[in-house]
């Protein structure tokens, strides 16, 4: 953790850009606009900086995923869909040296048998899902005291 405010960078994967009108029942009301607020406003009162950056793009988010590992003090990250598929993401998130927890919406692990698999998961110091536009800023919280257990020397 750096001297000054942890910084985190959030991603948010494929089609979250459609938040807010993407199958509510599941992914709830929410937009990606409000969730990067709320996002904003939680990092404030803990003490930390976020930059949120979405993309469909798989290689953006393997860019910025060891890009990450230059500047920022820890990711959240929401992959959508490649947390199913991605191999070349969860090879950037062992590789960026900065710790990365999985967020969801929706409890994958209810879900159709094909998204139960995360390929991210085993490489990330946590995963939360299943409490909507919650998860993210239980994954922000989650992240910044594991950085702040890490920065006094514990685990």
């Amino acid at each position: 953790m750096s001297a000054s405010r942890p910084f985190i960078l959030v991603l948010h994967g494929p089609n979250l850009n459609a938040l807010g009108s993407r199958e509510p029942a599941i992914y709830g009301a929410d937009t990606l606009l409000s969730i990067d607020a709320s996002l904003r406003a939680r990092a404030a009162t803990l003490g930390c900086d976020v930059l949120c950056v979405q993309s469909a793009s798989e290689a953006v988010l393997v860019d910025a995923v060891l890009d990450a590992g230059r500047w920022a003090d820890g990711v959240v990250i929401n992959p959508g869909a490649l947390t199913h598929t991605s191999v070349a993401l969860r090879d950037a998130v062992l590789a960026a040296g900065v710790p990365v927890v999985e967020c969801h919406l929706s409890h994958t692990d209810r879900r159709e048998a094909f998204r139960r698999r995360s390929w991210l998961g085993p490489a990330c110091v946590g995963r939360v899902q299943g409490f909507g536009a919650t998860s993210y800023l239980l994954a922000l919280e989650g992240l910044v005291a594991h950085l702040a257990r890490a920065h006094q020397g514990g685990r």
